[in-house]
């Protein structure tokens, strides 16, 4: 990938090198496939390719086989667990590839483990992503504390991020600890709001967060990047909601943005949505409740 990401680079490099294979984060592939010079480009050749790097939505995978003409495989992991705890495979159904992050990575193991009892999770309940195996790093360089709070002393590594096991060994990563949203005492996950609003026309990105609250702790708020040249209002993303997710789950706060804060690899760094929240609302003289 170039140092700063150009979408018209890639998609110029795969129809004059013929690439047969693609990697990316989300981001990457959304630039891609809104590109307005995309139809111009000849992408037959691809014929696989991995999605990774962050949350990557249903709705997304499904386009980027339909246009790229390549079947998308998901890696998931983390820097401490390199390359990777699971793995989708190309001979995976097309639902387990859309929905899932696939099935352990070989001579390893994978747990779902309750954060708060340590016991691992039965099948479909939620817990959180852990992994021991030749992959887990040896610890952080000399900082042994912080290396004891995601090692545990079974040697499976932390992720902090939550998931579910299902009945045929895939995993369905469902959200980050940190960033499960508290309000009234009722958990959100933002993931699972995010997936749905993709589905919604004019739609091009959506990330959800939390936005404080003096009455519940935390609200649910939406982040929306829109298509070029087309406008939403508040009350179409909240009407939308109303009556297919439930009502602690609707956005209190509607934001429409033109980028999200990014790392320099191209991964959102979600935890500075809370502080936009609160900038954007001052601008508009609205004061949280």
């Amino acid at each position: 990938m170039v140092e700063k990401f150009d979408p018209l680079v890639v998609l110029a490099s795969i129809h004059k090198e013929r690439c047969t294979a693609l990697y990316g984060v989300p981001t990457m592939f959304i630039a891609e496939l809104n590109h307005p010079m995309f139809p111009m480009f000849d992408l037959t050749s691809l014929r696989t390719g991995i999605m990774a790097g962050s949350l990557c939505p249903v709705e997304l995978m499904r386009q980027v086989e339909e246009k790229m003409y390549m079947k998308v495989t998901s890696v998931y992991g983390l820097t401490e667990i390199s390359p990777g705890m699971t793995h989708s495979r190309i001979d995976d159904p097309a639902e387990a590839r859309h929905n899932t992050v696939g099935r352990d990575f070989e001579f390893t193991e994978v747990r779902v483990i309750d954060p708060e009892t340590g016991e691992e999770c039965p099948v479909g309940v939620q817990g959180e992503m852990c992994n021991r195996g030749y992959n887990n790093m040896k610890g952080y360089y000399n900082n042994p504390a912080a290396t004891a709070e995601v090692i545990d002393k079974d040697g499976f590594l932390h992720s902090g991020d939550l998931g579910v096991k299902d009945e045929n060994g895939y995993y369905r990563i469902t959200g980050r600890i940190k960033d499960m949203i508290i309000r009234g005492g009722e958990n959100v996950y933002p993931r699972e709001i995010e997936e749905y609003l993709y589905h919604l026309e004019d739609v091009k990105d959506v990330q959800v967060a939390a936005v404080p609250s003096k009455k519940y702790g935390e609200e649910v708020g939406v982040f929306i990047i829109l298509h070029e040249g087309v406008t939403m209002t508040e009350d179409v993303v909240k009407d939308f909601c109303r009556g297919k997710i439930a009502r602690h789950k609707i956005p209190k706060y509607v934001f429409f943005v033109d980028t999200f804060p990014m790392t320099g690899s191209g991964k959102i760094q979600k935890f500075k949505l809370k502080d936009l929240s609160l900038k954007l609302l001052a601008e508009q003289g609205i004061t949280p409740v």
